[in-house]
C-alpha cells in the first residue's frame, strides 16, 4: 500500500458495537482492489464500541485507524476529528449502523473522483429513517435553504464524499460547535448528488433524539447566520413603534375623547409584561451569540482525543493510548 491512500472512509461511531464490525467487513469487500483506509472515531459510546473499534484497528493495521474521544461531543465533532486524521485524496463519510451500504460509498467515491464536484451527497431512493429523524431532516432542509442558501433540490445527507481540497477547508474551522454541511456550503458551490440505497437498521433503535434535533437547529441558526440578530432588531423596532403609537392613542383618549375615564392598571401591567418579554427575548438572543464567542475565545475544544490506534502515526504495529491525558486536544495542524 502506498503512503497516501486514494480514499479514506470516516465513520463516527456512537453505541455501534453490534454493527461496526460488519460495516468494516463490508467495506473491505466493496473496496477490494482500491487503495483505501478506514478511520473509526468513537464518540464517547456507552457500550463496547471503543473496544470493538480498537480490536478492528489492531487486526487490520494496514487499513483501519482508530480515534477515541474522551466523551460524547456529537456527530459533527466526531466527523471533523476523523477528517483531520484522514490521509486520502478523497473522503467518504458514512454511518456506523449499516444503513449506508459500502457498495454505495464506492459509487460516491467514483463520482467525486471524476473531478466535477468538490462534494457528492447520497440522496436516498427510499429513506429508512424513523419518523422523528425524517421530521428533523425536513425542518433542517428548510433552515439551511433559508439561512445558508442551499439549493432547494439538494438533500444534505450524512452520506457524502469530498475531495481533499474541501476536507482541508473544513478542517480549518475552529468553532466549538461544528456543522459539517454548513461548512460545505460556506466553502463551495460545486456540489453534486446521486441516488443511493438506504438500508434499514438491523440492531436497536436509532441514536437520533429530540435533543439532537434541537442541537442541529442551533448550530445552523447561531453558528452560520446572523439572521436571528436581524430578526431581533426588527422585532425591537416594531415594538418601539407600536408602543409609541399606543402611547399617542392613550394621551389623545385622555385629553379629548374620554377625559373622565381612569387609566386601567391591568392594561398597563399587561403591556409592561409584553414588552418586558420582548426585551428579554432580544437580550437572550444577543447573549447566546456572545456566549458562543466567549467559549470560542476561551478555547473550548471541538473534541478531546483520549486514544489513538494508528500504525501510520507511530510506526508499524504500534499503538498509542493517551488515557492519562484527558486534556489532550487536537492541534490546529
Amino acid at each position: 500500500m502506498s503512503a497516501v491512500p486514494a480514499c479514506s472512509l470516516v465513520i463516527p461511531v456512537f453505541n455501534g458495537a453490534d454493527t461496526i464490525a460488519q460495516v468494516v467487513r463490508d467495506i473491505h469487500i466493496a473496496f477490494r482492489g482500491e487503495n483505501y483506509e478506514v478511520v473509526l472515531v468513537d464518540d464517547g459510546s456507552n457500550d463496547q464500541s471503543a473496544a470493538v473499534c480498537r480490536g478492528l484497528a489492531m487486526q487490520r493495521p494496514e487499513t483501519v485507524r482508530f480515534l477515541g474521544l474522551s466523551r460524547n461531543f456529537g456527530e459533527h465533532s466526531a466527523v471533523l476529528a476523523g477528517l483531520r486524521r484522514s490521509r486520502g485524496d478523497y473522503v467518504v463519510v458514512l454511518d456506523d449502523d449499516g444503513q449506508h451500504p459500502p457498495a454505495e460509498a464506492l459509487r460516491l467515491f467514483a463520482e467525486v473522483r471524476s473531478g466535477e464536484h468538490d462534494v457528492v451527497y447520497g440522496r436516498y431512493r427510499d429513506k429508512r429513517h424513523g419518523r422523528m429523524r425524517n421530521l428533523g431532516s425536513r425542518l433542517n432542509d428548510r433552515l439551511t435553504s433559508l439561512l445558508l442558501h442551499k439549493p432547494p433540490e439538494l438533500y444534505l445527507s450524512s452520506f457524502k464524499a469530498m475531495n481533499r481540497f474541501l476536507v482541508d477547508e473544513i478542517s480549518r474551522y475552529r468553532g466549538a460547535w461544528p456543522y459539517i454541511d454548513g461548512l460545505v456550503l460556506w466553502a463551495t458551490r460545486r456540489i453534486g448528488q446521486i441516488d443511493v440505497e438506504h438500508h434499514a437498521r438491523d440492531f436497536g433503535p436509532s441514536n437520533y433524539r429530540v435533543a439532537t434535533l434541537i442541537a442541529a437547529w442551533l448550530r445552523v441558526v447561531l453558528n452560520f447566520s446572523i439572521l436571528p440578530l436581524r430578526v431581533a432588531a426588527v422585532v425591537g423596532l416594531t415594538c418601539a413603534l407600536l408602543s409609541g403609537a399606543l402611547l399617542a392613542f392613550v394621551v389623545a383618549d385622555k385629553l379629548w375623547i374620554n377625559p373622565d375615564l381612569p387609566v386601567g392598571l391591568p392594561t398597563i401591567a399587561v403591556i409592561i409584561a409584553f414588552f418586558s418579554g420582548v426585551q428579554l427575548l432580544i437580550l437572550g438572543t444577543i447573549g447566546e451569540y456572545l456566549g458562543r464567542l466567549f467559549l470560542y475565545y476561551t478555547g473550548v475544544p471541538q473534541y478531546v482525543v483520549r486514544e489513538v490506534v494508528d500504525t501510520h502515526e507511530s510506526g508499524p504495529g504500534s499503538k498509542r493510548i493517551a488515557e492519562s491525558l484527558p486534556s489532550l486536544r487536537e492541534s490546529s495542524n
